[in-house]
């Protein structure tokens, strides 16, 4: 899929040298057509390894999409230069008054807190609420899944005894759905979390749907309001490092954490990392842009 971004974004490099076809706006604007629209309001840390990871999860359609980089004020991490922010991120300011095809909510380092005590609780609010008019189809990633189903359907987020880290067997079900339309019976996918959302809570509401769990790792995928909202509860969109980077990171902050569960051979760490779950990621973000962006987004807003 060609994937329209910034001539100078560095993720456009990065991605042009994996073969992945990136248009830049020159190219774009001499295309009689309509691009989908699609925000990513990024929450993570390393904006940048983020910027890849998700590119490379929607470049497998070939829908053309025109991506936005979003990120908060009330918060600035410092592990992106402000000059990076400056040059390809807008806020909700920015775009509030425009109208998106999709958006991405990611996850983020703050799952341990209470939403309420997230310095940029307040604004994510605004803009859950600004997406149920403005974006055909929100698709939240792990701590932004948590977050938007309890802010939309007040789920419970809960504790667990250690971290769950890892890539964990998964199940499938409705699979008349089209989000799972290609999935295996049993797929493989990420998860590096502390917390769970309470999984009495989802099969309790009516409005969502569980599409994927795991026995080890819980609920996996959950579909609400025909596609409205999609909160995947793990991080398809990794990369194959980047488990043994935040593995490696706590070993030297003296942390002392479990190793990632099916994810070295031989539980080995100095051996290269299986990677056993990209089919399935690249299906799922290709199922949600065809099925419930481009099949339901108007052609004009």
């Amino acid at each position: 899929m060609p994937i329209r971004v910034q001539n100078d974004l560095p993720a456009k490099k990065i991605l042009e040298d994996e073969n992945i076809f990136m248009m830049d706006e020159n190219r774009s604007l001499s295309q009689d057509i309509r691009p989908l629209k699609i925000a990513i309001l990024n929450l993570m840390p390393l904006k940048e390894d983020t910027e890849v990871q998700l590119m490379r999860s929607l470049s497998n359609t070939p829908l053309q999409l025109d991506v936005t980089f979003l990120t908060t004020v009330t918060y600035v991490g410092k592990n992106t230069a402000t000059s990076h922010l400056d040059t390809f991120y807008l806020t909700y300011e920015d775009v509030k008054d425009q109208k998106f095809d999709g958006l991405i909510i990611t996850g983020a380092p703050v799952e341990t807190m209470n939403f309420e005590d997230v310095a940029y609780w307040e604004e994510l609010k605004q803009i859950m609420d600004w997406s149920e008019t403005n974006v055909t189809s929100t698709l939240h990633i792990c701590w932004g899944a948590q977050a938007g189903l309890y802010h939309h359907y007040g789920v419970r987020k809960l504790d667990l005894s250690e971290k769950l880290s890892g890539v964990y067997r998964h199940e499938v079900y409705h699979r008349r759905e089209p989000l799972v339309r290609g999935f295996d019976d049993v797929f493989y996918a990420p998860h590096s979390r502390y917390t769970e959302m309470s999984k009495e809570d989802i099969l309790a509401n009516e409005k969502l749907q569980v599409l994927a769990d795991s026995k080890e790792a819980g609920i996996f995928l959950v579909l609400a309001e025909e596609g409205k909202n999609i909160f995947v509860l793990g991080h398809p969109e990794y990369d194959r490092v980047t488990l043994d980077k935040e593995y490696k990171r706590d070993v030297n902050k003296g942390i002392n954490p479990a190793l990632p569960v099916n994810y070295y051979p031989n539980d080995n760490s100095e051996e290269k990392p299986l990677m056993l779950w990209r089919a399935h990621a690249n299906t799922l973000y290709t199922n949600w842009v065809n099925y419930y962006v481009y099949q339901k987004t108007p052609y004009e807003w």
